[in-house]
């Protein structure tokens, strides 16, 4: 019932259980984090006060979370059904979950290891920031981890009662961004907080298309997230709106942080989020089998980092 107990319980390194590592590893998601870093790092840079060293441990502590928020998540979901359910023509590269228990690459037991390990790795790094760094980065981290665990974990299960959306924005947005800044700099600046938030908001609209090749799994095993609450055809619209918000924070920018208009840059993303839109508008049902929508929504998110840090440094 959960997976190939003839494994073991050990991380013994055969083929099937680096494959399950990378899996859970997964770069491109790692990606989300590494953005906020990039905009906390420029800004940093910009005020005059920052550090490679911490920069490093900091990108280290949050893929540690990463990789083990990944790992809890499989086995929540895998225990839910939720990945039992998705169709083989619904897998993508970007949703249906890591599958590490259903391709039977690991067992709970492995998976939960992994878990273990790479929060105590992201832990022990993050207590090197507050010890040597900076004490205060401790809020940030508590609120991170908090978010990630309850993302898929009890008691409140985030992503199973439609404020999973919610809280990937504020995690991979202020939260991720502003905590940066603080290990960077040792204070706290507000403009960089909306400098974060259309980052999270087009995280969240990357995690709102992936949630549409789950749907149909979702909604059996109970994972009523906001595109299942919502239907396929008003989430179409709502990601529409999701966009649309996004931009405007970022034409405000310049009024909200009063800094000048290369913060414009972070417009770059636009043509990509259009794609997106009339992709998923045309097509809510099936848009996922014929047009590379999650992928686009991955590229805009990162060009809106490396934009705005590039606008950040000119301006």
């Amino acid at each position: 019932m959960f997976g190939a107990p003839q494994k073991g319980y050990y991380l013994d390194m055969r083929p099937d259980i680096r494959e399950g590592i990378w899996r859970l590893a997964d770069p491109k998601i790692s990606i989300t984090s590494a953005a906020g870093l990039l905009i906390a790092f420029s800004a940093a840079f910009s005020a005059g006060t920052y550090s490679w060293f911490w920069l490093v441990v900091t990108a280290l502590s949050l893929f540690g979370f990463e990789v083990a928020k990944n790992a809890w998540g499989d086995v929540v979901d895998y225990d839910s059904g939720t990945d039992l359910a998705v169709k083989e023509e619904d897998r993508t590269d970007f949703s249906g979950g890591k599958r590490v228990l259903v391709d039977d690459l690991l067992t709970r037991a492995q998976t939960w290891s992994i878990a273990v390990i790479f929060s105590g790795l992201g832990a022990l790094l993050g207590l090197l920031i507050v010890i040597f760094r900076e004490p205060r980065a401790i809020w940030f981290g508590f609120a991170g981890t908090a978010l990630a665990w309850s993302y898929h974990g009890m008691p409140l299960k985030f992503s199973y009662r439609g404020f999973g959306e919610i809280a990937v924005a504020v995690s991979y947005g202020p939260v991720i961004v502003l905590g940066a800044y603080l290990v960077q700099t040792g204070s706290i600046d507000w403009s960089v907080f909306w400098l974060s938030a259309p980052l999270g908001l087009l995280i969240a609209a990357f995690l709102w298309v992936n949630e549409f090749p789950d749907h149909d799994a979702d909604k059996v095993s109970g994972k009523m997230n906001l595109v299942v609450r919502l239907g396929k055809h008003r989430s179409s619209v709502a990601l529409a709106f999701i966009y649309f918000v996004t931009f405007s924070v970022i034409f405000a920018l310049p009024w909200l942080t009063n800094a000048s208009f290369w913060l414009w840059s972070g417009f770059l993303p636009v043509p990509l989020a259009i794609y997106a839109t009339r992709s998923v508008l045309k097509h809510p049902l099936d848009f996922y089998r014929s047009y590379p929508v999650q992928p686009m929504a991955l590229l805009a998110f990162v060009l809106y980092a490396v934009g705005l840090s590039a606008g950040v440094l000119l301006g």
